[in-house]
């Protein structure tokens, strides 16, 4: 059979900014006890101009998974990938790693030094990369104007302390920006804001989107925060990913019961009562058998999965760790028989 001359050549696959492939981080547990499995198997993709909201209860691996991707923790197992290539540890290649992948910290207070003006807080990452730039005041003030904070000369000599919260997040904001990274990773980014500023970094994230093609990883409890700023949201707990998918299927259609659960207290919840998960999540020193979420799950504990032949597969059988492709995923039992019968 020869090849249809008028057919669409297929779109070759995008090679993903920021990837964790097989990911596993260990550490050893309180008083030597067991070793904690703080990310247990994970694939995870950023794409060139993506926002990728990591949602999830504390405790669960959302920071050292990003931690380990900016190279802050070395992974036990598995790799962090930029542009295709294996993240190297040597220092000249984590230190230009880390100029093209940069932090953002959910609390400005404590990441600006008190003594530092904000010209000087802006500056400072780019002397440790380049030394004495000869352009270095014009970068840092196209990076606070880029940020929001105009005229930027404005608050060259100002101090943390005289700045309100969103500006001193904003200054942090810049102090990334200077670099032109490709990918920014933001822990919490407006968890300590009020929520009339909350809106307005938000919107900036966004707008860096869309003016210098950013990518982001947001890392947040907050599934709210997650509607209004991600193309794509990966749900996390007891250190694996359990669902992810675009924005719209997550959040509009979720599958895994954990996901429910999470968006059925947000104050804009239309699907019911809340669901509150007993107990607090498991150690990650002992991973439960089967599906790590099977010892709180709602489903579990009405008889659905029961009544859906999958009670047994859920105590004993682990669904696995979900690829990190851009298709819909959930790591469950239940979710995956409703899907099959649907079909």
């Amino acid at each position: 059979m020869t090849a249809d001359p008028q057919a669409p050549a297929a779109e070759a696959p995008t090679v993903p900014v920021l990837s964790a492939a097989g990911l596993h981080v260990r550490f050893r547990g309180h008083g030597g006890r067991g070793t904690a499995r703080a990310v247990d198997g994970v694939d995870l993709d950023v794409h060139a101009g993506e926002i990728v909201a990591l949602v999830g209860e504390s405790g669960c691996g959302k920071t050292t998974l990003a931690r380990t991707l900016l190279g802050l923790e070395k992974a036990s197992e598995g790799r962090v990938e930029f542009e295709g290539a294996p993240l190297r540890y040597r220092s000249k290649a984590l230190k230009a790693y880390r100029r093209r992948v940069q932090l953002v910290l959910q609390d400005p207070s404590g990441s600006l030094n008190p003594r530092h003006t904000v010209y000087e807080a802006v500056a400072e990452g780019l002397r440790i990369h380049e030394g004495a730039a000869p352009d270095e005041e014009a970068r840092v003030a196209a990076a606070l104007a880029r940020a929001g904070l105009r005229p930027p000369e404005r608050f060259f000599l100002r101090y943390p302390h005289e700045l309100s919260g969103g500006q001193r997040q904003r200054v942090v904001i810049a102090g990334a920006l200077v670099l032109d990274p490709e990918v920014i990773v933001a822990d919490e980014p407006v968890a300590s804001l009020d929520a009339s500023v909350r809106g307005e970094i938000l919107a900036l994230l966004l707008r860096l989107r869309d003016d210098l093609g950013l990518s982001a990883l947001v890392v947040t409890h907050d599934l709210g925060l997650a509607w209004n700023i991600a193309d794509r949201v990966a749900v996390m707990y007891l250190g694996r990913i359990v669902e992810v998918g675009t924005v719209e299927e997550v959040l509009s259609a979720p599958r895994h019961p954990y996901t429910r659960a999470l968006l059925s207290v947000l104050p804009e919840a239309d699907a019911g009562d809340p669901v509150i998960l007993s107990g607090e999540p498991p150690d990650p020193t002992v991973i439960p058998a089967g599906c790590r979420f099977h010892v709180r799950c709602p489903v579990l504990a009405s008889g659905e999965a029961e009544r859906a032949g999958v009670a047994d597969r859920c105590r004993t059988e682990d669904p696995g760790v979900l690829p990190a492709g851009r298709g819909t995923h959930a790591a469950c039992h239940w979710a995956r028989v409703r899907a099959e019968s649907a079909g």
